[in-house]
């Protein structure tokens, strides 16, 4: 069981961190995905969250456990910054930004709720992306020489992830209104222009609540001196 996880549990943990933010871009979406769906989404999202915090752990007490890492290790680059302790400190960075994603992740009731805090744990949570990251260089360059399956795997979390993020953009551009004004649609400039009516409608509404005003009578012309003296 050693041999198998310490040959295999960097990739199982990968593999569930890239299921993790893949169902996390999933559950972002607002557009297609119907309430429900979300919901799904979002436990799928938290069940891949927690194999990858598994198989983590595993991975990490394997190797100190084979003497392949110190317990120091578990320090970002506690041993240097390049070479071979450069990539274990790329794994020791991506093992604390997972576990502090994960950690945000099951306090979102508590950070998520609140207005003034929304802002920061939406910032602590997207650490699963540079942890991502971070792994990914670290289970291909790090140890042994990957197998041609560990490399295809690693080949298809990259691809899955990327693929997921454009989307997630790009339905993120299509949800922004066009032709909205600095305010956008809903803002202060164009409720402004909305409620505000031109003249002419004014004008309208006057007429159609006061009806029409009345003609003012043109004063009486004054006789003509000529026609006063004949008729004298």
């Amino acid at each position: 069981m050693n041999r198998f996880l310490d040959h295999t549990g960097g990739v199982l943990t990968l593999v569930s961190l890239t299921a993790t933010v893949v169902w996390g871009l999933i559950a972002a979406d607002r557009l297609l995905l119907t309430p429900r769906a979300r919901l799904l989404a979002q436990a799928v999202h938290r069940a891949t969250a927690a194999g990858a915090l598994g198989f983590l752990l595993a991975h990490i007490g394997v190797k100190v456990a084979e003497s392949h890492a110190s317990p120091g290790a578990l320090l970002p680059f506690s041993g240097g910054l390049r070479g071979q302790a450069g990539l274990i400190g790329l794994g020791a960075l991506a093992a604390c930004l997972t576990v502090l994603a994960g950690a945000t992740g099951a306090l979102r009731r508590v950070f998520a709720g609140k207005s003034r805090t929304a802002h920061l744990w939406r910032a602590l949570h997207a650490c699963a992306y540079p942890a991502w990251c971070a792994a990914l260089l670290h289970g291909l360059k790090a140890g042994r020489s990957p197998s041609p399956w560990v490399t295809a795997c690693y080949a298809l979390c990259l691809t899955a992830v990327a693929c997921a993020l454009v989307l997630r953009l790009r339905r993120a551009h299509r949800a922004r209104p066009d032709g909205a004004g600095p305010a956008g649609p809903s803002g202060t400039a164009g409720a402004a222009r909305t409620a505000a009516p031109s003249p002419a409608a004014a004008h309208c509404a006057r007429t159609a609540r006061h009806g029409l005003p009345r003609a003012r009578s043109a004063p009486p012309r004054p006789a003509a001196h000529g026609a006063t003296g004949r008729a004298r």
